[in-house]
């Protein structure tokens, strides 16, 4: 069984919070929409493209509104089921909590950034693990980056960390990405040397899959910009292999959309 009866529970609670939240702020055709002369602007380029689906424009907008903000609950759903399926919660490392790196890992950090950048190596998580979390206890040390795991977990000889992402990556934002997780795992090495760490970037879905819980690494890699100068493919979990990661068990993803579905029939009727 891919989830507990619990586990159906408690991800079936944060669909339906996203769902009644999302219903109480759904636009109401022939509602009075906010003023959006910009968009009304420039929009007014496409008209003939929008005619078919006769919406007006200040409407399309309204709608345009309200889908980011399903997003941007949808985002903090994924946090939510991701702590219920493995027993992880949200952990930021900033400000009085931030830790600390060894001047070494910080160099060695800096000169595997330039290279990636540079295309003199190609991403390598042996190779960089090696360079990054080993180290001198006589080696002074200084501020690490400040990062924050939307999943931390910690077993008896591993600290699993992932950040989530639930939108397309801006332009250029491999690079920091990826220097944040160096920064990351050196200083949890650091603050943890008897524990394995291991740091990924999770998607919760492939939008270039023709299934639903299905993805290609390399196509999607080579769908976020830079990724591939700065990623190998096993710092990075996708879709159904996301969710199987976070929970043990296979086919994680296909009951996830099961329970959505029927939170969704029971809110609905």
């Amino acid at each position: 069984m891919a989830l507990t009866p619990d586990q159906k529970n408690r991800i079936s609670e944060v669909i339906k919070d996203i769902l009644l939240r999302r219903i109480d702020n759904f636009p109401e055709l022939g509602a009075q929409t906010r003023n959006a002369p910009f968009h009304g602007a420039i929009l007014d380029c496409f008209k003939e493209q929008f005619s078919s689906l006769n919406v007006e424009i200040p409407y399309l907008v309204a709608i345009a509104s309200w889908l980011h903000g399903l997003n941007t609950s949808l985002g903090s759903g994924f946090e939510s089921m991701s702590h219920i399926l493995s027993g992880g919660y949200k952990r930021k490392f900033s400000g009085a909590y931030a830790l600390k790196v060894k001047n070494s890992q910080a160099a060695n950090i800096e000169n595997i950034i330039r290279d990636l950048k540079s295309g003199a190596r190609h991403p390598d998580l042996l190779r960089e693990n090696e360079l990054i979390l080993h180290f001198s206890e006589a080696d002074t040390v200084i501020n690490s980056l400040d990062f924050t795991a939307d999943a931390y977990i910690e077993k008896e000889n591993d600290i699993i960390a992932i950040e989530l992402k639930s939108v397309r990556p801006n332009s250029g934002e491999g690079r920091g990405e990826k220097q944040k997780i160096l920064y990351a795992k050196a200083a949890l090495q650091l603050q943890n040397p008897n524990k394995n760490i291991r740091f990924f970037l999770g998607f919760p879905f492939d939008p270039t899959s023709d299934t639903a819980t299905g993805y290609d690494k390399e196509r999607f890699f080579d769908y976020l910009i830079e990724f591939k100068k700065f990623f190998a493919h096993n710092e990075v979990l996708i879709a159904g292999e996301l969710w199987d990661f976070l929970s043990g068990q296979q086919g994680t993803m296909d009951a996830i959309l099961d329970v959505i579905t029927e939170t969704v029939s029971r809110v609905r009727s």
